[in-house]
């Protein structure tokens, strides 16, 4: 039962058998309601035959009960007593009473002899034993008979019937309940016929319904097997480059083996990702440390000759270069920004103003008090705006802009430079990390090439967007767009 093709097999085969039980019953149900309704409709006409006659002052015993083989007759009085049974009937129950012996009543009796002493004035006809009939004023009950199940003996042969009971009152106001039967051997047959077919073909039936379902499932599934051994295989050899194989179909396991091919590419994307971060951060920390260490086994062996100045810059360099590592770690273990509401054109006077040792001087262009809000983290936001002036200042010749402004929901912090700018075909790699593009981004000026990369992503993460473009013949212009407060 660990197997999905032996839980999908014994499911739907369970789901059958239950079904075709079910259908069966009903069918066998209805089979019997109809074949018990034809018996009792034959019943039903018997039963109003012999009630017509006794309608008519026919007596008792030239009662004319056809097929009484087949539809054996008990005739009863308003007391229960039996005054006529059909011919060879030895036993009778289902009908109220069990006896088979007549007991015509005295009222019946006489009435049978007055009207069989001659003719009366309306004429009669003769029987068979040359005895005289005068119709009657009697009437047979038009209610619906009324039907029960019993057994009846006839010449010795024991069997079911089905009775129905009529009423009948003749010419001298006497009631008479005439109990007719039909044989319900058809229908036993017919139901067992029925029945046992259906027990002999349902394991056939439940022998096929699994074979085939366990066929469909284990051709459906195999597919999945590939691709369980495919990854199975990639996870041990840690070869990231393979693909597991895709069916040609266009089903859920097609579109399965898609996603794990579109996971495993980004799986790969994101480990070289990893792994050139961490060559490259590691050859930008080796640099200054290594330039420190040198500064300083200098001055341990001569004093004189320690570049104060130099050890210092160094560090700066270590310290800002770790501190980026840090928020760039922090962002790709998916930390979220937060949700403090951040005036952006305050945040940008804010930053500005405690840059008094740029080269150049920033022009500032910010809306009144009650400019455009932004949702975030006020630390990352300030961040990405240091990030985006560090660059300008860097690439300027004599002028640095930043100027803020509401647009499309949201806002627009627009930072410009007069510099070389940024050609087209390189305005995106800028962003990725540890890139520079020149010799004017040289190492020493130019940083470790993540400011571009932190102040992208801290803009994903904020759910806005960073762009760069050219300003006029000279010059980059760097566009934050951020959507507003909710």
């Amino acid at each position: 039962m660990r197997s999905v093709r032996a839980r999908a097999a014994l499911g739907a085969t369970v789901v059958v058998a239950l079904a075709v039980v079910a259908a069966g019953l009903g069918v066998l149900l209805v089979l019997r309601a109809n074949l018990t309704d034809q018996a009792g409709l034959q019943a039903e006409v018997a039963a109003r035959e012999t009630a017509g006659q006794l309608a008519l002052d026919v007596p008792y015993g030239k009662l004319g009960m056809s097929d009484e083989e087949d539809h054996p007759v008990q005739v009863t009085d308003e007391g229960g007593r039996v005054v006529a049974v059909s011919k060879d009937l030895e036993a009778i129950s289902g009908t109220g009473t069990d006896r088979v012996t007549p007991q015509p009543s005295p009222a019946a009796t006489e009435k049978s002899d007055d009207d069989h002493d001659g003719h009366d004035d309306h004429g009669g006809h003769g029987d068979d034993d040359g005895v005289s009939i005068t119709p009657g004023r009697g009437e047979v009950s038009t209610d619906a008979p009324h039907f029960s199940n019993g057994t009846a003996t006839v010449d010795g042969d024991s069997a079911d019937y089905r009775f129905a009971s009529i009423e009948a009152t003749n010419s001298a106001g006497l009631t008479l309940t005439v109990h007719a039967g039909a044989p319900l051997a058809a229908e036993q047959r017919a139901v067992a016929s029925v029945r046992g077919a259906m027990l002999a073909g349902l394991p056939v039936v439940l022998l096929v319904v699994a074979g085939v379902t366990w066929l469909v499932t284990r051709r459906a599934l195999r597919p999945v097997e590939g691709i369980r051994r495919e990854m199975a295989a990639i996870t041990a050899s840690e070869d990231l480059s393979r693909r597991v194989p895709e069916p040609g179909s266009h089903d859920e396991i097609a579109r399965l083996a898609r996603t794990t091919n579109e996971t495993l590419t980004a799986l790969e994307a994101s480990v070289d990702r990893q792994r050139r971060f961490v060559a490259d951060a590691s050859h930008e920390l080796r640099s200054p440390i290594a330039s420190l260490r040198t500064q300083l086994e200098v001055g341990a062996a001569h004093p004189e000759l320690l570049d104060v100045e130099g050890a210092v810059a160094d560090t700066v360099r270590l310290q800002v270069l770790a501190a980026d590592l840090l928020l760039l770690a922090r962002l790709d273990a998916g930390e979220r920004p937060g949700k403090a509401r951040v005036d952006v054109g305050a945040l940008v006077h804010e930053e500005v103003s405690q840059r008094t040792g740029d080269r150049i001087a920033v022009t500032v262009s910010v809306p009144e008090p009650g400019g455009p809000e932004v949702t975030g983290s006020r630390g990352q936001l300030a961040r990405v705006i240091g990030n985006l002036l560090d660059n300008a200042e860097r690439h300027a010749e004599s002028s640095v802009a930043v100027a803020v402004r509401a647009e499309r929901g949201g806002a627009v912090v627009a930072v410009t430079d007069d510099g070389a700018g940024v050609p087209e075909a390189e305005r995106e790699r800028i962003f990725e990390r540890f890139v520079r593009l020149d010799d004017a981004r040289a190492r020493d000026d130019g940083g470790a090439g993540l400011g571009l990369a932190i102040a992208r992503d801290v803009a994903t993460r904020h759910g806005g967007r960073l762009t760069v473009a050219g300003a006029g013949e000279h010059g980059a212009r760097f566009e934050l767009w951020l959507p507003g407060s909710r």
